[in-house]
């Protein structure tokens, strides 16, 4: 069975739910997902086969 998981839903999914928890990390957690993104998109790997 394959999984196929793309790195930016997941990665979304997860600082929804920090920003949930802890509202003032709101900075830090979109400082760190875009910083994230972008190293993901230089490097050419936006997705991850499981």
């Amino acid at each position: 069975m394959n999984l196929h998981i793309s790195t930016g839903p997941v990665l979304s999914i997860i600082a929804g739910i920090i920003i949930l928890i802890f509202p003032k990390l709101l900075n830090y957690t979109v400082a760190v997902y875009l910083i994230i993104i972008g190293i993901l998109g230089l490097f050419g790997t936006g997705h991850i086969n499981l």
